[in-house]
């Protein structure tokens, strides 16, 4: 199995609203977890719940791409870990087609948990931004 996370989800919403949600501290909060990142090239930012993540922003294209570092512990090992979080949003059909790259893993252990973290967070984020109407 590759170390490596590929994801994509499709949104109705454009590139610029879907980029709110990738952002906006109070929208990764409700999908993600609590952070205080900015979109500033070299911010150093925290993930936190259950644990912290340290990370740090690489690379921002506004409504096109973002890229960070992610820092965590192995589940395998303990040890910390350096991986690599890139977000890919591309205009599609009326609406905004989202790729997730998680690469660096060293471990699978890491990578299939990280891959079922992804897959839980990329389903809240659909259900936020695409909620039903009564």
């Amino acid at each position: 199995m590759q170390k490596e996370i590929r994801q994509t989800w499709f949104f109705h919403q454009s590139p610029q609203e879907v980029w709110d949600y990738l952002t906006k501290p109070e929208l990764l909060a409700l999908w993600l977890m609590e952070t205080d990142f900015q979109p500033v090239v070299g911010h150093k930012f925290r993930f936190v719940c259950s644990v912290i993540t340290e990370c740090e922003v690489l690379e921002v294209t506004p409504f096109t791409r973002l890229s960070y570092s992610w820092q965590a512990h192995s589940i395998k090992t303990g040890n910390p870990f350096h991986s690599k979080v890139v977000w890919t949003l591309l205009p599609k059909n009326d609406g905004t087609e989202l790729q997730l790259v998680h690469d660096g893993f060293t471990e699978l252990e890491d990578a299939l948990a990280h891959n079922e973290g992804w897959v839980r967070c990329g389903n809240r984020i659909v259900q936020l931004s695409n909620p039903i109407e009564q």
